[in-house]
């Protein structure tokens, strides 16, 4: 290790442990700490999904890569029902232990190196740029292909609804997109996790017929079921779209092992299969949504975009880490919106993932 040095090295500090400190002032507040600071789901697994998992406990073989016929199939018409996305091959799905190690290692698993360009979102979930890091290659943040000039990346990645902002990007961008990228021989990587929890308009796939006229070509489509399904421990995601691209990735990922279990794979069968237990979810974050925005105005806040996701962008117009503290000293611990990229300075993420009871008592430390 000393000759060769550490891969952690080449990775910036992992943002949560920058603010501890902050988080054990918010969590010295009498009433306890409201910690809305990372999107993760408090609410129960729905029944039909534990039942699924545990329905094929007692399974002692090796699952496959590429996910049980009945995964992928249930992929394709959860995408047509709940989003309008046809076309999709049940072969060109692809399930992931969880989207984050998908996108972490997708430029790796796509053979890109220190040649290679990835462009990443200018206010971005960092494993974009971890992603880019780990393969050696080099990164730009654009949210425009202007900024780009004569640069030909390799490997797009956009997200929409986006992950801190909310922002929602609609038919005729993504259309300039897949235009821009098939011109520059790039592939384009949409991380649509949050394609389910959009608020105000319409969110839209970059599958979508109207994006890209039904050709797939060049295009990943990368889905968790974290969010509208309460499965963030059960690390369950999956990719779809160009079917030559998915199936690289799935070669790479057969030889690497890369294989979600078997009890998750049924698990998330059953998830994909049932929509109830989806828009009961969703109105659930709906009203906390309702109750935390209004209290942010109350107390100053501007919330900006957030047409669509777990989060609320919001400034006080004041460096991130200020806002950050004023909110700890009411028990209440967000997400420095510098953590996103250099934008963000001025900006918290605010998650809408807390027991109604802290959404309430989040909502009335900040308006008394």
């Amino acid at each position: 290790m000393t000759t060769r040095g550490r891969v952690s090295g080449l990775l910036p500090d992992f943002p949560w442990d920058t603010i501890a400190s902050v988080k054990a002032k918010a969590a010295s507040h009498a009433g306890g700490l409201v910690d809305l600071s990372v999107g993760t789901p408090v609410d129960p697994v729905d029944p039909l999904i534990r039942e699924a998992l545990s329905s094929v406990a007692e399974v002692p073989g090796y699952p496959t890569t590429h996910g049980t016929p009945e995964l992928r199939a249930a992929v394709v018409d959860a995408l047509r029902r709940r989003f309008g996305i046809t076309g999709v091959d049940a072969a060109a799905v692809l399930p992931a232990i969880g989207t984050k190690e998908l996108i972490a290692g997708l430029p790796r698993l796509l053979g890109l190196g220190a040649d290679d360009l990835v462009v990443i979102p200018e206010v971005a979930y960092p494993t974009y740029e971890v992603g880019a890091l780990l393969s050696g290659s080099r990164y730009v943040r654009a949210d425009s292909t202007t900024q780009l000039g004569p640069e030909k990346p390799a490997l797009i990645f956009i997200n929409s609804p986006s992950n801190p902002t909310g922002k929602v990007l609609g038919v005729e961008h993504l259309r300039k997109m897949v235009e821009f990228a098939r011109e520059r021989g790039a592939v384009l990587a949409s991380d649509e996790c949050y394609l389910g929890l959009a608020w105000e308009g319409r969110a839209v796939s970059i599958l979508d017929p109207e994006v890209c006229d039904g050709d797939h070509t060049g295009l990943l489509a990368i889905h968790s079921l974290s969010k509208t399904s309460n499965l963030a421990s059960y690390r369950a995601g999956f990719v779809t779209g160009d079917p030559a691209l998915v199936a690289e990735l799935l070669e790479v990922r057969k030889h690497s092992g890369m294989m979600p279990p078997y009890p998750i794979q049924a698990a998330m069968t059953a998830a994909l299969r049932d929509d109830q237990h989806e828009a009961e979810q969703k109105e659930r974050y709906r009203a906390r949504r309702e109750v935390l925005r209004k209290a942010l105005a109350e107390a100053g806040f501007r919330v900006d975009d957030s047409e669509a996701g777990l989060y609320l962008w919001s400034t006080r117009g004041e460096p991130c880490r200020t806002t950050l503290d004023w909110l700890a000293e009411r028990g209440i611990l967000a997400a420095p919106g510098e953590f996103y990229g250099p934008r963000g300075h001025e900006h918290v993420r605010i998650a809408l993932t807390a027991t109604d009871e802290r959404i309430a008592a989040a909502a009335e430390r900040l308006t008394s």
